[in-house]
């Protein structure tokens, strides 16, 4: 019997392992960053649901076919409800591991295989497996629209609410600088909103006139559920010289849902951007 040579028939010796190695080796996914625009109009909104079709439904779907079957899950910074548009949501993908990716092929990946929904992928950017799309973001901003005139809008009526009556901004704009900074914002969430502390910091609440448009552009860390749409159809109250402005604080004040005014449409509202430090989509967008 032929005898095998010593560096054959010797234990191999052990080394200490590479921690950085067998990091690599655990993470079985690479998570990418994306920058989301869609169209509310006739979607559930972004959580999936038992019913309808959800912008968190589609986009995991394209995903999972650029994953030839491998599901993948996603998380939002911000969840829309049914109806509600977005120009700047944002959402965390987390790939197989073993996908060779850039960005430019997860945006125009995803893009393609969300056709023919109204939603598409703006930019895409890798990020750590830390990141977090909803524990990242520093601000959330919306933009609510509201078309200001006798006749109704005969194109996009499904994406801003119309006020017939001539809307008085010199009132609304007093009446939201009585919202702006950290108050009790319990008389202006839903009833079924599930935050647990009803305290939030609105950054800024402002209303413009933009030709027959009056445009409400409002920025804070986050919202609760219902806010933005309540503090609108609120203002609305104001701008029609219903409500006096001083009557925003007493509703703050009385911290219940009865002292509010009513919720906006959904169709009027556009989630405009989420904000990061650092921002992930700080370069320039990949033409091609």
């Amino acid at each position: 019997m032929t005898e095998l040579p010593s560096f054959l028939s010797e234990p191999s010796p052990v080394f200490p392992s590479d921690p950085h190695k067998d990091a690599q080796t655990e993470q079985a996914f690479q998570r990418w960053a994306v920058k989301i625009e869609y169209d509310g109009t006739g979607l559930v909104g972004w959580q999936k649901q038992s019913v309808g079709t959800s912008v968190q439904g589609l986009l995991e779907a394209a995903a999972t076919r650029m994953a030839n079957g491998r599901r993948v899950s996603s998380i939002t910074a911000g969840r829309t409800d049914a109806g509600v548009h977005a120009l700047g949501q944002v959402a965390h993908l987390d790939f197989p591991a073993d996908m060779n990716l850039a960005p430019h092929i997860v945006r125009d990946g995803l893009s393609y295989h969300l056709k023919p929904h109204p939603v598409a992928v703006l930019q895409a950017a890798l990020v750590t497996e830390k990141w977090s799309a909803r524990f990242s973001a520093t601000w959330r901003s919306y933009l609510y629209r509201i078309i200001n005139r006798p006749s109704p809008a005969a194109l996009g009526a499904t994406h801003m609410w119309h006020v017939r009556a001539r809307l008085n901004l010199d009132r609304m704009r007093q009446g939201a600088d009585r919202l702006v900074g950290t108050h009790d914002f319990t008389s202006f969430r839903a009833a079924a909103c599930q935050a647990r502390n009803p305290v939030r910091t609105l950054d800024s609440l402002t209303v413009e006139r933009v030709g027959e448009e009056v445009h409400i552009r409002t920025r804070a860390r986050s919202f609760l559920h219902h806010q933005v749409r309540n503090m609108v159809g609120t203002l609305i109250l104001v701008g029609r010289e219903r409500w006096a402005p001083e009557r925003i604080t007493a509703a703050l004040e009385a911290r219940s849902r009865t002292a509010g005014g009513p919720t906006a449409p959904a169709e009027g509202l556009y989630l405009t951007g989420v904000g990061y430090n650092p921002d992930p989509f700080a370069d320039p967008p990949t033409s091609y």
